[in-house]
């Protein structure tokens, strides 16, 4: 009598009841922890975004420029928002590992290996971010502050350009010309705030060897005058522009330099408009100046 042999069947059933059961638990975990971050990001945008908007708006509101602690609360606000950004990625990549079962305490003496070979290399991140600290704790500029910045190993003249944005790490700059410039804090060797509490135009006026000092003096004091009293000048003036001096003297002509001391940010609008105004009042007078009549180089405390 012949039995049959009956052949062990192989289901997958469990390794599929495994899978179903992780997707049940951790993997639905992991899906709502990587959308919990993604609200929480933009949730932190938002608010930092309609925080820096109000302050922008309450300090440009019935003022000509922003008033220091506007610049800073909007340069905290930046470094906050940055700040939240970092911590809500960082905290959601450690439960994410934890939920697929990577023990994170197993981390800890290959972290350190690591911790030592990356110290080494990101040396510069770290001066970058204790840099961008004291940049903010000390105020040395905000946000709409025009400055000009030297790096170590950089140009000579520096990067001129308007703060759009501070963070521990970078300075980011807009340039007259339109140039976005990105410079990290640690490089940062030294800073000029051309537009801290108040800024300075300062032009010299080449006048002909033939013209009277005591006359010129006197029309560039009226000019001066004129601009303060101007409804559009006066609320970038900080008072009446003054007339120094003779600065200079040269074989066929001398320099009279006229100061004018302006709201931060404010003295290239001013001394492009003294500019003009010295100009048709001298022509007017029948004094010829020569064509390199410009303003010294502005400056700011």
């Amino acid at each position: 009598m012949i039995q049959a042999v009956t052949e062990p069947t192989v289901t997958a059933t469990a390794p599929l009841s495994d899978i179903t059961d992780w997707a049940r638990g951790s993997g639905l975990e992991i899906v709502m922890l990587l959308t919990g971050a993604v609200l929480l990001t933009r949730l932190a945008t938002w608010i930092g975004n309609r925080v820096t908007s109000r302050i922008d708006v309450q300090s440009t509101q019935d003022r000509v420029v922003r008033t220091e602690a506007a610049k800073h609360r909007h340069a905290v606000a930046q470094v906050i928002t940055w700040v939240a950004l970092v911590l809500v990625y960082s905290l959601t990549a450690v439960l994410v590992l934890q939920r697929f079962g990577v023990p994170v305490t197993g981390f800890v003496a290959p972290a350190t290996l690591v911790g030592v070979a990356l110290g080494l290399g990101a040396q510069r991140v770290v001066q970058d971010m204790l840099a961008g600290f004291f940049l903010i704790a000390e105020r040395q500029y905000g946000f709409g502050d025009l400055v000009r910045l030297y790096v170590s190993g950089g140009p000579g003249t520096g990067s001129l350009g308007t703060v759009e944005e501070v963070t521990l790490r970078i300075t980011r700059l807009r340039t007259s010309s339109g140039e976005v410039v990105t410079t990290p804090n640690g490089q940062i060797v030294q800073v000029i705030n051309l537009s801290r509490d108040w800024a300075r135009a300062v032009i010299d006026v080449p006048i002909p060897a033939t013209a009277d000092v005591t006359t010129v003096s006197d029309l560039l004091n009226r000019v001066g005058v004129e601009a303060y009293t101007d409804e559009v000048l006066h609320d970038l003036l900080l008072d009446a522009p003054s007339v120094m001096g003779v600065e200079s003297l040269d074989l066929d002509e001398y320099r009279i330099r006229v100061v004018a001391r302006t709201q931060p940010g404010r003295q290239f609008e001013v001394g492009r408009t003294l500019r003009a105004r010295i100009s048709t009042a001298l022509k007017r007078e029948g004094i010829t100046v020569s064509a390199d009549l410009d303003t010294a180089t502005p400056s700011a405390t």
